[in-house]
């Protein structure tokens, strides 16, 4: 609108105009883009994470058909992840077979079917509860710790110094990692399948006055060799998972001290995130194709 004077007067709402660059964006737009960005930086993440573990896994192939595999080194890191998981392991199977005995228990028997607590609380344990609890303690002891250290080492030039020899650190750093993980993921999941039914089988008997008889029979009569080795695959795919994720955020370290913790920080998380994602789908995938057998 024009003034007295031919001026151009400011519009009356005193609003700026929609295409001004001084307006600051709506919730809901910066919401949109910080959301888009995490996402992003996530998948890029996971990807730059799963490529690198392919490219161990080549590697390591390579190095165990010429001979000359990691093998000390890598039990060395299968002693330190076991140190660091198996007690907290324990401490979780025994609360976890419990509470599943305890609630599956309660609700079975107001259904009059106490004889099947067995195989409810043993089925819950090997198809759900290990795989997960094990993702979890890796996730949790194990990636923090790689993360850690490789982390450390590459804010310190280590990891730059192996590259000017003409190390690859993925051959020298994550490999025997990755070995390790594979062999005491299976390891622990074993470990917490016995905690867990174990303590299942405690409660049941002392505490829902169930026939120690009955608790095993049904056990048996539902729970197959299958139920057992998903779960073992299920522990090795977290396994693998965890490990790549950990030792790419370590790699990848950058800012000092600060950027190590936001290194294991965000390791713990996405390893954690990442592995019960892919728990749902392949427990999809089980249950369209293997059925729970019927007695």
């Amino acid at each position: 609108m024009t003034g007295v004077y031919g001026e151009v007067a400011p519009d009356s709402g005193g609003a700026a105009s929609a295409g001004d660059p001084e307006v600051p964006a709506g919730a809901g737009q910066v919401f949109r883009r910080n959301f888009a960005e995490t996402v992003g930086a996530s998948v890029a993440t996971l990807g730059r994470a799963l490529s690198m573990g392919a490219a161990a896994i080549y590697l390591g192939t390579n190095d165990a058909l010429r001979g000359r595999f990691q093998v000390n080194e890598t039990l060395t890191q299968a002693w330190f992840l076991i140190r660091v998981t198996a007690i907290p392991s324990i401490l979780m199977a025994i609360p976890f077979g419990v509470i599943v005995s305890a609630q599956v228990g309660n609700i079975v028997s107001e259904l009059g079917a106490d004889s099947m607590i067995g195989a409810a609380g043993g089925l819950g344990v090997i198809k759900q509860g290990a795989p997960m609890a094990t993702a979890m303690l890796l996730g949790g002891a194990g990636a923090a710790a790689i993360a850690a250290d490789l982390g450390a080492r590459t804010i310190r030039e280590e990891v730059d110094a192996l590259r000017v020899m003409g190390v690859d650190p993925v051959q020298r750093l994550v490999v025997p990692r990755i070995a390790a993980m594979m062999l005491v993921a299976p390891l622990l999941n074993v470990l917490i399948i016995f905690i867990g039914i174990s303590s299942g089988f405690v409660v049941a008997v002392a505490a829902l006055d169930v026939t120690p008889g009955s608790y095993w029979q049904s056990f048996g009569a539902f729970t197959t060799p299958i139920d057992v080795w998903v779960s073992l695959v299920k522990a090795l795919l977290f396994g693998f998972l965890v490990v790549v994720i950990a030792c790419q955020r370590g790699l990848e370290a950058k800012g000092g001290p600060r950027g190590v913790a936001d290194g294991v920080n965000a390791a713990v998380v996405m390893s954690i995130a990442a592995a019960v994602v892919l728990n749902t789908v392949i427990t999809q995938v089980v249950t369209m194709f293997l059925p729970v057998r019927m007695a």
